[in-house]
């Protein structure tokens, strides 16, 4: 980290320690690809080293890297344009019969939500696997709460209707199924 004072370093270090696995899985969830998550989340520390005596000092440092890779995901997908990907599964051989169907449901799960709208799917993708409420995805992506709600209803709309997905919602927990 060049001249970075020791204390520092070891901060930011102690902190990819204990968040990569998060934001790691937010990339993926992103971005829906294994690949393109490993370089969303490696641009994001990149980023994050070069402010992170200004972040460090911040209330909740998780919620700016958040955003962080909330803002690159989406203003990367707004450079260029992309063939919706889904996860690949791998050592389908390996599989366990009995495991076979949740495999399906989820790569369909991935599918439908390849097909919604940057935004939408973002918003998808904080309520219902990162657990945040409206109020913190307005904060995170730069809008107000009743645009979150829009987004979220126009996207679950969107994938009721999907013919890939056959979707409902948990006993009141908010979770997709």
């Amino acid at each position: 980290m060049g001249n970075v004072p020791a204390s520092t370093e070891e901060a930011f270090e102690a902190f990819v320690d204990a968040h990569a696995g998060a934001l790691g899985r937010l990339a993926y969830q992103l971005t829906g690809e294994h690949d393109s998550a490993l370089d969303l989340v490696q641009d994001v520390l990149v980023r994050l080293v070069d402010k992170w005596t200004k972040v460090a000092v911040a209330d909740y440092p998780l919620a700016y890297a958040r955003r962080m890779m909330v803002n690159l995901h989406l203003n990367s997908h707004r450079r260029r344009s992309l063939v919706p990907a889904s996860p690949e599964i791998t050592n389908v051989a390996v599989v366990e019969a009995d495991r076979t169907q949740e495999y399906a449901e989820r790569d369909a799960m991935w599918r439908a939500l390849s097909e919604l709208s940057d935004r939408q799917r973002t918003v998808l993708v904080l309520r219902h696997y990162e657990g945040l409420s409206d109020v913190e995805i307005a904060v995170v992506i730069g809008c107000r709460r009743s645009t979150v709600r829009s987004l979220a209803a126009r996207g679950l709309a969107a994938l009721r209707e999907s013919t890939q997905l056959i979707i409902t919602v948990d006993d009141g927990s908010g979770r997709l199924s």
